[in-house]
This record gives structure tokens, C-alpha cells and sequence, in this order.
């Protein structure tokens, strides 16, 4: 084994957990690298289309017959555009077995999904962490909010999250930067809602990864809503913009992009992993790294994938596999339920730039002694807006009056989407089909997740709720659906690799540690108990600097 191939640890996956395992391991004073199945992508310089408005592509920014042949997956929403194609990944490379549908959107390069996300940023409360246990649903947490609240302190400080302090028990308050304004409608529509439900239920603006005040190296966001095309200025939270460069400054840091970790590799006798398999991406080449810790972080279901395939004569349904629950209660959150209306006046109201986050409306089902026909919650997205010079018109005239009707902004309107909880049911999980190979024929995902009655029930809710809120806040011409709520289009892939109290229930303990080998920690989506009806990055982010600092602590101590 060449001394290049040793490293004290190895991180797989370069997403907005891995950064941060990254960034935590080399500030404590371990040699890492990181290793990526996709592209580099460096911040500033591989960001194309981020000074690019759509009249400068060949197409608008829109889709076309090759890319919908070429994109089987992603053409099923909004992620399947000309402007950032190169941040996806090409579903025909990269095929998996659908059981039942389920979408599932991914992006393999370094940076990973960092650079695209929704960047809400939300904590949970023990609301979230205790249900389990309460509702004998799955299996109980092993950790609480008090156990989170000093990472989730930690993590905000240094990521930049936007956002006001309201003072609510299902949703805690963070270190929030000063937090984005709502636009005038906004404003009024969350007083009415206040005034209505007597305060039972709250608009407030998101608390997002922007930054409203500069961080070192990073710049405040210029309201230009291009977040999704990479941002040069830093001014959101990715990889690229925090937490590598923090990481490289230490000189610890290896980066090693098109490596297709295979599989983590087993001692017996120790008990212990020793290192990862790797597949070159370019040259098929396969080799190993040695390391005394790994954190495995290519995001909730590639983590599995990774796990599955470690299978060993010990361990011959995957490493983690003991307590017979790797692979199962997979989740996303669901949702496609959207209410809009018209508002009346404020003609002569307008907003600053373009705002890239949204109000939010945070759960009220199912707490303060409401009681519903099915368990858990879920929350509002959505924004007040003014239509701009690319609205419909509904003149019919041609020449000077339509190009007046355009020096116009158009109406005023209010409109929210449903974020709700899925269960975790065992029997939704994800298998290996060994009859189906990829580009680098390796064996893929099979993936079997469905809604249940449970989140249908709260779709009802969804529906009618949305559209009641926002006729009690004045808001005309309200309409609503239900849409699409196929799991995977969330793209908060949740479970598959538990935390749990003992081994018998789950694949990771407290800490994060596979239970099978306690030197492996998974501490992206995967590890997730429940799903909540919040964004969950940020709490991968707190669940990550707290595993890191204690493997840190135990490596020191000799006990890995």
C-alpha cells in the first residue's frame, strides 16, 4: 500500500454533509481525503450560466428532445433545463429499478446537491425527535433536541442563515443573520392570518442560507434568484463556498474527484473498516484507501448503495445489515398541493430585486391539542409577488397599447405549496438489482416507496387548509390542487440507514456510528429516524460537526 493511499480518514461524497465532515475532520488535525464519483466544479470559475439571462441559450433555458431522451427521470419536473444540465446527472448513465415510482434527482459532482438546493434552513424541535417514541411509529431517536441545539448553534453561525426569531416551540429559533423582508402583500396576508387564528397559526418569512451580512470570503446575496446556476459572490451556503475552502486552508485536505467508492472494506477480526474500495470513472481502474475513520456522506440512498454493496461473509446483506433494517423506511416529504390567489390593490407597490426565498407557514396540525385522522404535520412554502413584463396579457391589442401594458408590473398574487411529513415504514426501502448494471457496470438501486393512507389523509388537510388560509387573509379568486406528490420529487431522500437506541432497531447509533463497525459514521440523509415536514439539510449539517467532533474525540483516545 503506497503512503499516498493512507489517509486518518476518508470521506465519500462532497455534498453539503461530506463538505462539512471535511471541514470538521482537517480543522481537528486529520489527514483526509474526499472522495467524489463526478467532476471537480470550482467555485466561481465552473459556473457558467450564472451571469446568463435565458435569451443568451439556444433554446431559452428550456428542454429539448435530446435532453428528454437522454433525462428520462429528471424531465418529470422543474430540474430538467439547458441553463444547468451539466449540475444533474444523466439518467441514462446512471439508470435505477423503480418497483414503484419514485423520482429520484441527483447531482454527482463535487459540491453535489450543495449547489442546487432549496437552501430553507429549519431546525427541529422535540416535537419531531420524540414522535416516534410517543406514537410507537418505527423506532425512537436516540438523541433529543438539547442533544442538536449546541450544532445546530454552531453549523448556522457559520453557514449564514437568514431569518426572524418568532418564538415557537414546533419550530426553535437559531443564530439567524438579519432576515430578508416580505413584500408589502406578504406583510398584510401573515398580520390577517395572525389576527385570524388568534396567533395558532404564523406567516413568516424563510429562514434561508443566504447571506444578508457578509461571512469572510463570502458576500451578501444580491437578490438576483440564480442560486440553482452557482452563485460567484458565495452569498448561499454550498460546498464550494464554505466549508472546501475552510478545509483546504488547513492543508489537510485531498480532493479526489471521478472515484466511484465501490465499497468499504471489513476486518473481521478488528471488527473495524480499514478503508474504501474505489473505481477510477475515467480509466475503470479499481484501488484502495486505508484510513482509521470513514464518513460516508454520497447522500441517503448512494450511502446505502455504498453499504449494500460492502457485503461480506459476516455481513452478506451489506455492512450495517445486522439489526435488518439497512436499506428500509426510506422517505421524502411530499407535496405538489398548491393554493393560489389574486390580491387586490397595492398598484402602486413594488418589491427589491429578486428575493430567492419565500414565506413559511410553520406546522400546525396534530399540536396544541388539535387532533387529526392521521399522525404528524406539515408546512407552507410560497411567496406574494407581482406579475412582471413576461406575464400573460390579457389585451388583445397589438403595436403601442401592448407595449404600454408592459411598462406595467401586473397584478398582485399569494401562493403556497404543501411540505408534509411521510412516515417511516419498513416496508419502503431500497434493494440492490443485480440484473440491471450502469455505465461502469456496477449493480443499481431498486427503489420500492409509495404514499400511504396516512399522508393521503394529510393531503386532504393540505388542500383545504391552504385554501381557507388564504380566503381568511382576504386573498380573491383562491384555487388549489393536489399535483404530484410521487415520493422522490422532494428531493429530501430520508432513511435507509437508521439511528436508533440498540442494534437490534437500527444501523447506526447516537453518534452516528454503523453498530456493525463502529469506525464507519453515516451522517447524511440516510442516518434520518423520522422525516419532520421541515427542510432537513440543516440538520444534517449539525448531525455531522457533532459525529465529527466525537470521532475525533474517540481517535484520540485509541477507542477506533
Amino acid at each position: 500500500m503506497a503512503e499516498s493511499n493512507v489517509f486518518d480518514a476518508i470521506v465519500i461524497g462532497s455534498g453539503i454533509s461530506g463538505g462539512w465532515a471535511a471541514k470538521e475532520l482537517t480543522e481537528k488535525g486529520l489527514k483526509v481525503i474526499m472522495l467524489e464519483r463526478g467532476r471537480d466544479v470550482k467555485h466561481g470559475v465552473d459556473y457558467p450560466a450564472t451571469n446568463k439571462a435565458s435569451w443568451w441559450f439556444p433554446h431559452r433555458g428550456g428542454r429539448t428532445q435530446e435532453m428528454i431522451r437522454e433525462y428520462p427521470v429528471l424531465k418529470r419536473d422543474y430540474p430538467l433545463n439547458e441553463m444547468n444540465l451539466d449540475f444533474w446527472v444523466k439518467d441514462s448513465e446512471c439508470p435505477y429499478t423503480e418497483i414503484k415510482r419514485f423520482d429520484w434527482f441527483r447531482g454527482y459532482h463535487v459540491g453535489g446537491r450543495s449547489l442546487m438546493w432549496g437552501r430553507q434552513s429549519y431546525r427541529w424541535s422535540d416535537l419531531d425527535f420524540e414522535a416516534n417514541a410517543k406514537e410507537s411509529i418505527g423506532t425512537d431517536w436516540p438523541i433529543r433536541y438539547k442533544d442538536i441545539a449546541p450544532w445546530y448553534d454552531y453549523v448556522e453561525k457559520f453557514a449564514g442563515i437568514s431569518g426572524s426569531k418568532e418564538g415557537l416551540d414546533v419550530l426553535p429559533d437559531g443564530m439567524f443573520q438579519p432576515a430578508m423582508e416580505m413584500t408589502c402583500v406578504e406583510k398584510d396576508v401573515a398580520a390577517r392570518i395572525k389576527s385570524h387564528y388568534k396567533d395558532q397559526r404564523r406567516m413568516i418569512i424563510g429562514r434561508v442560507a443566504n447571506l444578508t451580512q457578509p461571512l469572510p470570503g463570502r458576500t451578501n446575496c444580491q437578490f438576483r434568484n440564480k442560486c440553482w446556476l452557482g452563485c460567484p459572490f458565495g452569498a448561499y451556503f454550498s460546498t464550494q463556498s464554505s466549508t472546501l475552502p475552510a478545509a483546504m486552508a488547513t492543508g489537510k485536505l485531498t480532493v479526489r474527484p471521478f472515484s466511484i467508492v465501490t465499497r468499504i472494506l471489513y476486518d473481521k477480526d478488528t471488527r473495524k473498516a480499514t478503508g474504501v474500495e474505489v473505481l477510477d470513472a475515467e480509466t475503470m481502474k479499481t484501488f484502495e484507501y486505508k484510513a482509521k475513520i470513514v464518513f460516508l456522506n454520497a447522500s441517503a440512498l448512494n450511502s446505502t448503495w455504498v453499504l449494500l454493496n460492502s457485503a461480506t461473509d459476516i455481513w452478506p446483506e451489506g455492512l450495517g445489515s445486522s439489526s435488518g433494517q439497512l436499506g428500509n423506511n426510506l422517505m421524502d416529504h411530499h407535496l405538489g398541493v398548491r393554493v393560489s390567489g389574486t390580491v387586490d390593490g397595492y398598484e402602486d407597490k413594488y418589491y427589491y430585486g429578486r428575493r430567492p426565498n419565500g414565506i413559511y407557514i410553520p406546522r400546525f396540525r396534530n399540536v396544541n391539542g388539535d387532533k387529526r385522522n392521521y399522525l404528524r404535520g406539515f408546512g407552507y412554502q410560497g411567496s406574494g409577488n407581482r406579475g412582471g413584463w413576461s406575464r400573460d396579457v390579457a389585451e388583445l391589442e397589438i403595436g403601442l397599447n401592448l407595449k404600454e401594458s408592459l411598462t406595467e408590473p401586473g397584478g398582485w398574487t399569494m401562493g403556497m405549496m404543501g411540505f408534509g411529513e411521510i412516515l417511516p415504514y419498513h416496508e419502503n426501502k431500497v434493494t440492490l438489482d443485480k440484473s440491471k448494471k450502469d455505465k461502469w457496470g456496477l449493480n443499481v438501486l431498486s427503489i420500492d416507496c409509495e404514499l400511504k393512507d396516512n399522508e393521503l389523509n394529510m393531503r386532504k388537510d393540505m388542500l383545504a387548509d391552504g385554501m381557507e388560509i388564504l380566503e381568511a387573509a382576504g386573498v380573491k379568486n383562491v384555487t388549489g390542487s393536489d399535483g404530484d406528490g410521487t415520493p422522490g420529487r422532494g428531493i429530501h431522500e430520508m432513511g435507509t440507514a437508521r439511528m436508533g437506541t440498540n442494534p437490534k432497531n437500527s444501523v447506526l447509533n447516537k453518534w452516528n456510528q454503523i453498530w456493525d463497525a463502529p469506525n464507519v459514521f453515516v451522517t447524511d440523509g440516510a442516518s434520518m429516524t423520522s422525516g419532520s415536514c421541515v427542510n432537513p439539510s440543516l440538520t444534517y449539517m449539525a448531525l455531522t460537526a457533532r459525529a465529527a467532533d466525537y470521532a475525533v474525540s474517540e481517535l484520540k483516545k485509541g477507542n477506533l
